[in-house]
Formats: structure tokens, C-alpha cells, sequence
């Protein structure tokens, strides 16, 4: 199986919401997590399409930058 891609958090900031659910399919540009900094949201898109394995974060959790939120399987 392929490795899976870690999908990390690009600013800190807390998690406003999460669009998905593990094992959902997802395509290029599909948002994964919303993070809420400095009065903005932030949407953390897939790079690639595949399949969400794994969900690190919840909502209203605080993340630092570079912190790992999802694991994608590639498709």
C-alpha cells in the first residue's frame, strides 16, 4: 500500500471545522480542515486526491504551523 501524505497545519491557529471524514474519498483542491488566525479562515486543501485515513484533529482544537492534522492514502 502506498504511504500515506501528512497534511499539516500551515498557520497556527484553531481548527474551525473539518469537512471530512475518514475513509471519504477526496479530489485535488477538496477542503480537509478549516483553521481559524488573526480573524481568518484558513482552508487546508487536498493536494492529490485519495482517501482520508486518519483525522488527528477535532474542532475548536488549538494547532501549532507545521503540526500534522490528516493522513491521506493517495488515490
Amino acid at each position: 500500500m502506498a504511504n500515506s501524505i501528512e497534511i499539516v497545519a500551515p498557520v497556527a491557529g484553531v481548527v474551525g471545522s473539518l469537512p471530512v471524514a475518514v475513509g471519504a474519498s477526496v479530489s485535488a483542491g477538496d477542503p480537509l480542515v478549516v483553521l481559524q488566525a488573526m480573524k481568518t479562515e484558513f482552508p487546508v486543501e487536498a493536494e492529490q486526491a485519495g482517501t482520508i485515513k486518519e483525522i488527528l484533529v477535532s474542532e475548536g482544537q488549538e494547532v501549532e504551523m507545521g503540526a500534522v492534522m490528516v493522513r491521506l492514502l493517495p488515490a
